[in-house]
């Protein structure tokens, strides 16, 4: 039964998310940001070196926008998704340099990524493609598609992604720190899985293509 809720909550969040407009940005006009804001960390092409940092290059500029939104305060209200280093970056950026940056990013070519660990690689191949039936663990494929090529607009692209940092936002999930997902989705996966568990998955997703 909880394996059922879980995956009628990722359905019922992409319906939501389905009849979005389309994506309108001028990536062109993103360059100097990037230059001068954004390649210390996540390099000029998005495929940032430091595992620490995700990989921005090709991931959907729908959700690249959403995190930027997510970062920044808004009204003295808390942000959303709560980071330091990013509500710096996007204090003084507008809703339209937010959306060109996405579209610059989501433009560029992902570089691929590799798995690292033979035992780990296995079990988070398996819940990865399979979920944990047991725990209530929906199949990570479900939503993020059998290559981790994610679902524009709604589920974002994993593969090739830096273990480190899947790992680090699983766990972000879990404790409830990152609390930004749709219908609480993510928190509700996270929750049901272990230190191991989410490092094999992490460590999965890194090699996927």
């Amino acid at each position: 039964m909880k394996f059922i809720l879980a995956l009628t909550a990722m359905l019922s969040a992409m319906a939501a998310l389905a009849a979005e407009p389309p994506f309108k940005a001028d990536a062109a006009k993103a360059q100097g940001i990037v230059n001068q804001t954004c390649a210390a960390c996540h390099a000029v092409d998005g495929n940032s070196q430091l595992p620490a940092n995700p990989k921005l290059a090709g991931q959907f500029p729908e959700y690249l926008y959403k995190q930027l939104t997510n970062f920044k305060a808004v009204a003295g209200k808390k942000a959303e998704r709560d980071n330091p280093v990013m509500a710096g970056m996007v204090a003084n950026l507008s809703p339209e340099d937010m959306r060109n940056l996405a579209a610059y990013f989501a433009g560029k070519t992902a570089k691929p990524g590799a798995a690292k660990s033979k035992d780990l690689v296995a079990l988070g191949q398996r819940i990865y493609r399979g979920g944990i039936a047991s725990e209530g663990v929906a199949a990570c494929a479900s939503c993020h598609g059998p290559n981790g090529a994610g679902i524009p607009a709604q589920y974002p692209r994993l593969s090739g992604q830096h273990a480190e940092y899947i790992s680090a936002q699983l766990k972000a999930f879990r404790s409830g720190v990152r609390a930004n997902d749709l219908n609480e989705t993510m928190r509700g996966v996270a929750g049901r899985l272990s230190d191991r568990e989410i490092e094999a998955v992490a460590d999965y997703v890194a090699g996927l293509r």
